[in-house]
């Protein structure tokens, strides 16, 4: 274990989750262990999840290295990944507090209902914005939203302040999952740390596929629909498809979508809290959400 850990870098998504869950805590009075505590458990279950997430996937790499299983194996990956969960719950359990260890696991399993319908919908090009939104909503948004109430569980949150943070927590994963859907198409692949156009590939059609297929006709149906029968995209094909999202706005519209979900997270915010160090920052972890190249 330790081998394996030595080199793990940290995500995007896990500096944001691990940021909500701390600032959230300390928005509402808490500043103890516990709030490191948690986010390091979140991390661990997501952990869990990715490796296995990869070896369904047949990814090679994540976050610019080799995955878990293109180094060590198959088998060896999935008992890791068994084990990371398994740590994380008696990690929770160390509290003793019940009520956030139930959060935890139902936020695990929306996230894995999410992978499994998301499994349902590879290499569907005729999946709708609202299926799709269905598998951000349970594999992103519900995790962040744990997140945000766990720290509000953990000081002295109001029923209403808990909703709010919630509810904050919940459209800011929403955001995040669309910045990285987009980046997919526009990021430079050094920085994202993964190759581009591995979404598609995958048999993965995101919001901007998706907005794409809706506007641009027979031209984008074919080479999307080529892309995902051969798992693999040229140079060729990948000019068109950056040349045709760019021509019907489909990267411009679902990123304005994300947009939209950030500006919601803060006004969660703004209705139920007042002005704080700690209410600021959460406000800006949402800027930064949508305006972040990795």
């Amino acid at each position: 274990i330790p081998e394996m850990g030595k080199d793990v870098q940290m995500s995007g998504g896990t500096r944001v989750r691990q940021a909500v869950l701390l600032m959230a805590a300390r928005l509402c009075g808490y500043d103890g262990e516990l709030g490191v505590l948690n986010a390091a458990v979140v991390e661990f279950i997501h952990t869990a999840t990715l490796v296995h997430d990869d070896i369904i996937d047949g990814a090679e790499t994540r976050r610019g290295r080799l995955t878990a299983h293109s180094r060590w194996g198959s088998d060896v990956t999935v008992l890791l990944g068994d084990y990371l969960y398994i740590r994380s719950m008696a990690m929770a359990l160390s509290q003793d507090n019940i009520e956030v260890v139930r959060l935890l696991c139902d936020c695990t399993l929306k996230l894995i209902e999410g992978e499994l319908y998301q499994l349902t919908k590879a290499g569907d090009a005729s999946i709708t914005e609202a299926e799709h939104f269905e598998i951000i909503r349970r594999k992103t948004a519900f995790l962040f939203a744990g997140c945000a109430e766990i720290g509000g569980m953990l000081g002295d949150a109001t029923a209403e302040q808990r909703t709010a943070l919630r509810e904050y927590g919940f459209d800011l994963g929403v955001a995040f999952q669309i910045v990285d859907d987009v980046l997919d198409y526009t990021a430079d692949a050094s920085a994202l740390g993964k190759p581009l156009g591995g979404d598609l590939r995958e048999g993965k059609v995101t919001l901007p596929v998706i907005l794409l297929l809706e506007r641009g006709g027979a031209d984008a149906e074919r080479v999307v629909h080529q892309v995902i029968a051969d798992g693999r995209v040229d140079e060729d094909q990948w000019r068109t498809i950056r040349g045709l999202l760019d021509e019907h706005g489909a990267v411009e519209a679902a990123f304005k979508r994300a947009v939209v979900h950030a500006e919601r997270a803060k006004q969660h915010l703004l209705d139920a809290f007042g002005a704080s160090p700690e209410r600021d920052g959460l406000i800006s972890l949402a800027d930064y959400v949508i305006h972040r190249d990795r």
